[in-house]
């Protein structure tokens, strides 16, 4: 009979997968929702990182990288893309030169408020069709724990900025690491 740290480590096994795969189909079925209006899930992200009253004055590529945990490399990539497509607008920080800030644009708030919400609500209910609001709760409660101790496990290894805890995201942008092949509608995979 199997002990019970033994049991918990298959249970662990199976749970990290099943993220995994999680992350995988929403940015797949994420980006159907949202490709109409030229979006991937990891422009949604930012977008709605951006619509956030915090971020209405604009927000540091490091700060926006860090609330959605993504590498400031790729989303440097990503947010070159966006502001090509006219979603958002990259301007130096007056207090720091050094420093530059991203902002969605007029056009980007319409993609993101007027067509893409309305799809994003969609597609939540969806998704959630069997979940109660206790459902959603939980799942919530229990995601922001995993996350919370990653964070630790990261800020350990050197990996969060000295002095700094990375903010969790309470919006609902999800910013996935999808595998598998890219195309051309895959471009941003990568933040």
């Amino acid at each position: 009979m199997p002990d019970a740290k033994q049991t918990k480590l298959e249970m662990a096994n199976r749970l990290f997968f099943r993220l995994y795969q999680c992350a995988n189909m929403l940015h797949k079925t994420g980006t159907r929702a949202v490709e109409d209006e030229g979006l991937t899930t990891q422009q949604w992200a930012v977008l709605g990182a951006l619509s956030r009253d915090k971020a209405q004055g604009g927000i540091s590529i490091g700060e926006l990288a860090r609330y959605l945990m993504v590498s400031r490399q790729n989303l440097s990539g990503l947010i070159g893309r966006m502001e090509r497509d006219g979603h958002v607008v990259v301007v130096p920080d007056e207090s720091d030169r050094r420093s530059r800030v991203v902002t969605m644009t007029p056009s980007g708030r319409h993609v993101w408020s007027e067509l893409a919400q309305p799809k994003i609500r969609a597609y939540y209910e969806r998704v959630l069709v069997d979940f109660s609001i206790n459902d959603v709760t939980h799942t919530l409660h229990y995601l922001l724990k995993m996350i919370e101790q990653m964070q630790q496990l990261d800020a350990e290894r050197g990996g969060a900025d000295e002095g700094e805890a990375p903010e969790v995201p309470s919006t609902p942008a999800p910013a996935p690491r999808g595998g598998g092949r890219r195309t051309p509608r895959s471009r941003d995979r990568g933040a």
